[in-house]
């Protein structure tokens, strides 16, 4: 697994950076994200949607679980907070090994449930407009798509 980091000084800084990363994103990509309420999951996943083509707008799907976006290829966003008492397969590897790309918030409550090859990413909160992004790799197909939006 490679590592690499990326910092942001402002909402619209993340939300550029997600979309370059969005507009490279093919059918079966996996994407979790980690970080503490208000780190700025959300920010990023709007930045997601857009590189992907989506028109509606994205929010949070903290009550019900999933909310599907039509774009260039369907994108599934997950808010998997409330499973964490749960260990039931609601049928994951469906959107996993599906048409489109999934991002998982909160993936450590399913980790047994997601895919080997995935790209982790992890948003630590430094201050008012900063955040540290953690990008961890899992296959060589995430890491090039890594170097190529860092560059």
């Amino acid at each position: 697994m490679t590592t690499f980091e990326w910092r942001s000084s402002s909402t619209e800084e993340t939300q550029q950076m997600a979309e370059k990363l969005g507009q490279r994103l093919q059918p079966g990509d996996v994407l979790t994200l980690e970080g503490d309420l208000g780190a700025g999951k959300t920010t990023f996943t709007k930045g997601l949607g857009k590189g992907l083509g989506v028109k509606r707008t994205i929010n949070s799907p903290t009550f019900t679980i999933m909310k599907e976006y039509q774009g260039r290829i369907p994108f599934y966003h997950m808010d998997v907070y409330r499973l964490e008492e749960s260990d039931e397969d609601l049928g994951f590897d469906e959107y996993f090994e599906g048409d489109g790309v999934t991002v998982v918030e909160w993936a450590q409550f399913i980790h047994e449930f997601l895919p080997d090859e995935r790209l982790d990413i992890t948003i630590r909160y430094l201050d008012d407009s900063t955040r540290l992004f953690t990008l961890k790799a899992a296959s060589g197909h995430y890491e090039a798509l890594c170097k190529e939006i860092l560059e």
